[in-house]
């Protein structure tokens, strides 16, 4: 494993990391393609929340994830599949080097594995090993990790104004990240610069981009483009990048069904109480929960806030099969919770929720913890390369990074029809109109409402303190506590019979 993106002291204690390296992990029996579960002790923690991003410290701001990442979504550890999201929103704070990660794929419900550090810089690429060493040599010899925390280097953009940190994601990825840990469409527009500057030289050995909320990740054949020429060469393209401000894109306006409080997502929260959490504080409705944690009077306010607001789409692949992770325009619109944790085991596909400030409609059947407001259409064409209304031909996902959502109300027997008739590739219940969007008008369009968009704020604010202390008094963060004295105990020695995984 090499450590990084999301190491410590930043989110982790030290401790932390000792313990991940020092500890004995069960493979969970709910574990498969997208994710391995891990048993295992519980973080102490170096933040109390995660801001505007969730209640919990695991929650950060949606970034990419590498396969083989340790994603822990919430307490839980998680190593991420070749199945898994694209990008979301929990930290991971050690990586699966590409060597090891056929690894994954051995391994069973029952199964033990425990991690091993090493060196990002001297870490073996598949191509050294071959098919044949790697099946040979299934045991992992280090001297020790990277002392750097997961950070290979930083720097500022062009004018000086914004930091930029280069994070450690696997051997094969480095994960740029722009800003302090918050929610601002001018780092997206940096991102997006990025991208399109790399996406343009195309440099040998580039194999992806994927974008996040303030980050990109860029992945590359660790045998073409080490990652220490991988971040020279970043590091001079960020200084040749022009000002954000400039962003203009195109932007259409996507009209979409929105089954409110659909009964699959009533089922979801049932199937939560019953098999993982009962007592859970966003049980047994999460529209409530969503209500109490933002201040607003009724669930009627929550209901009008959500079909009021545009969703500026900023990432895909948040939770599999194009899903969106979007947010609203208008910050007085923002609707801010905390995930599940633990996540769910079961999310009906293209159920809505909301975590953080952000909205994500599911795109498959699976795991989730953004709160639930209900049920839309497909936004994955399963029938590609045959044509669906509204999608694309060139390819399955319904939606472009920076469009915009607008809901509209459906009932959920209006909606079941509407599914039945994407999946036969036909009807009308997607609307799409064409437009651009500038971030120097919406600069604008905030600093006329900035007022009233700090008020709005302020009483969000006022709201989740009052919801922390809620937490506080009915023991959700004594468990955290409890997690941390267990963490102390995991064993010193590598079991014989423990996998190792580097």
């Amino acid at each position: 494993m090499t450590v990084g993106p999301h190491g410590a002291p930043e989110f982790f204690t030290d401790e932390d990391i000792a313990d991940l390296f020092a500890t004995d992990y069960e493979v969970h029996f709910n574990s498969d393609r997208t994710g391995i579960r891990l048993i295992g002790p519980q973080p102490r923690w170096a933040r109390n929340d995660g801001g505007e991003a969730g209640l919990h410290p695991s929650n950060i701001h949606d970034t990419a994830y590498s396969v083989g990442a340790l994603d822990f979504t919430g307490d839980t550890p998680i190593l991420l599949g070749p199945d898994g999201p694209s990008l979301g929103g929990f930290v991971c704070p050690v990586t699966v080097t590409t060597a090891q990660r056929w690894k994954l794929g051995q391994l069973k419900p029952g199964d033990t594995i425990r991690f091993v550090a090493v060196r990002g810089d001297r870490a073996a690429s598949p191509s050294e090993l071959g098919l044949g060493r790697r099946a040979s040599f299934v045991d992992v010899w280090s001297s020790g990790g990277d002392p750097d925390n997961g950070i290979l280097g930083t720097t500022t953009t062009a004018d000086g104004s914004t930091s930029v940190t280069y994070r450690r994601s696997g051997d094969d990825n480095i994960l740029v990240e722009y800003g302090e840990m918050r929610l601002d469409l001018a780092l997206r527009a940096r991102v997006h610069a990025l991208g399109e500057r790399i996406a343009a030289e195309r440099p040998r050995g580039l194999i992806d981009l994927t974008p996040g909320i303030r980050s990109l990740q860029v992945k590359a054949d660790p045998d073409v483009w080490s990652q220490a020429q991988m971040l020279e060469w970043l590091t001079e393209c960020e200084s040749q990048l022009p000002a954000a401000e400039d962003l203009v894109v195109p932007s259409r306006t996507v009209h979409l069904p929105l089954s409110w409080d659909d009964p699959a997502t009533r089922e979801a929260i049932e199937r939560y109480m019953l098999g993982v959490r009962s007592d859970a504080p966003w049980c047994p409705w999460n529209i409530e929960f969503i209500r109490r944690m933002n201040g607003l009077d009724s669930v009627d306010d929550v209901y009008r806030t959500v079909f009021d607001a545009s969703y500026l789409v900023l990432g895909l692949g948040d939770v599999y099969l194009g899903a969106p992770v979007a947010v609203p325009l208008d910050p007085r619109h923002r609707l801010v919770t905390t995930k599940y944790n633990p996540a769910r085991t079961w999310t009906p596909e293209n159920a809505v929720g909301i975590g953080g400030a952000y909205l994500c409609i599911y795109g498959m059947e699976g795991p989730g913890g953004y709160q639930f407001v209900g049920r839309t259409t497909q936004v994955w064409n399963h029938r590609h390369p045959l044509p669906a209304p509204a999608f694309d031909p060139e390819h399955p996902w319904l939606l472009r990074f920076f469009d915009r959502i607008h809901w509209y109300p459906v009932s959920s027997e209006e909606l079941l029809d509407m599914r039945a008739d994407v999946a036969a590739g036909r009807g009308e219940s997607t609307k799409i109109v064409d437009g651009e969007f500038s971030l120097a008008a919406h600069q604008r369009f905030l600093d006329e409402h900035a007022a009233d968009i700090a008020t709005r704020r302020e009483k969000m604010e006022i709201a989740r303190a009052e919801e922390r202390e809620r937490w506080s008094v009915q023991g959700e963060f004594a468990a955290k506590a409890a997690g941390a004295e267990l963490a102390g105990t995991g064993a010193a020695g590598i079991r014989e019979d423990a996998e190792q995984v580097a």
